[in-house]
């Protein structure tokens, strides 16, 4: 069995890569790749003091649940791309790819034109780092923190579609209840969402979930990258929630607000 995986080069996404590669034959991985330094090394974020201090912690988190940058098993096969090139690249190219019995996207560029087409003919998974379809675009989870709701981070698994974050939903997935710092808690999220689909791919269990439309009008943040400004890291640098905030939203849940929540 092979799975292919549209993915970027930061330790969370190789680590996906890696779960992959323990219960798959092959793996085929088109990364888009950014810098490893976010915030030191303008690049997808500004480099500034604020972004320094922001992706600091970040990367701390991500550390901390993930590992550093490291090789991928010999299972796997990469194609190394430029953020933002994968729709670029004649069709041709991905012939493995399209080969796969399965393909997660988790992390790459919005995928556009005949590639996105095929991958949405072929019933390609979204890993969406949001609980959709309350919170969607960019940095979602960071947007739920900001708005005080520790318990809306999480991850949405769905099918990939042309509209971005908006294919119909398998399950949300989220860490089991903790008192974890704002940035501990994001990455914790990112494995749980990892761990639960790799577990559904290799079991088959989600194959036996019938996929449930977005409702739309339930939606209550749709971010952009561009809102993602030094004054508003800043401000939440300045005032994020606490541990504390963190354990009592995630126990007070409102789960009937959840498609299928799986905790890991």
């Amino acid at each position: 069995m092979s799975v292919a995986v549209f993915t970027s080069n930061q330790p969370r996404h190789l680590s996906l890569i890696r779960s992959l590669a323990r219960v798959f034959d092959t793996v085929h991985a088109v990364m888009e790749c950014n810098t490893v330094f976010p915030g030191q090394v303008a690049d997808f974020f500004r480099k500034s003091e604020v972004m320094r201090d922001y992706f600091g912690r970040v990367m701390a988190a991500e550390d901390q649940v993930f590992g550093s940058v490291d090789f991928l098993p010999g299972n796997v096969r990469v194609l190394a791309l430029k953020m933002g090139d994968a729709s670029q690249v004649a069709p041709s190219v991905f012939a493995p790819v399209l080969a796969a019995d399965h393909t997660v996207v988790f992390g790459a560029s919005y995928l556009k034109g005949a590639l996105c087409d095929r991958l949405v003919e072929r019933e390609a998974l979204n890993i969406h780092m949001g609980i959709s379809p309350y919170y969607r675009g960019s940095s979602c989870n960071f947007w739920a923190l900001a708005d005080r709701r520790p318990d809306m981070v999480g991850a949405t698994i769905h099918k990939l579609s042309k509209g971005l974050d908006s294919g119909a939903m398998y399950y949300h997935a989220f860490p089991k209840p903790q008192a974890a710092d704002p940035f501990l808690w994001g990455m914790l999220s990112v494995k749980a969402a990892h761990d639960s689909l790799v577990d559904a791919l290799a079991s088959g269990a989600l194959c036996a979930m019938e996929p449930v439309e977005q409702d739309r009008t339930r939606e209550m943040r749709y971010t952009r990258n561009a809102d993602f400004t030094d004054e508003v890291a800043a401000a939440y640098l300045a005032d994020m929630p606490t541990a504390a905030d963190v354990m009592s939203a995630a126990q007070g849940r409102d789960m009937s607000l959840f498609l299928r929540p799986i905790f890991a």
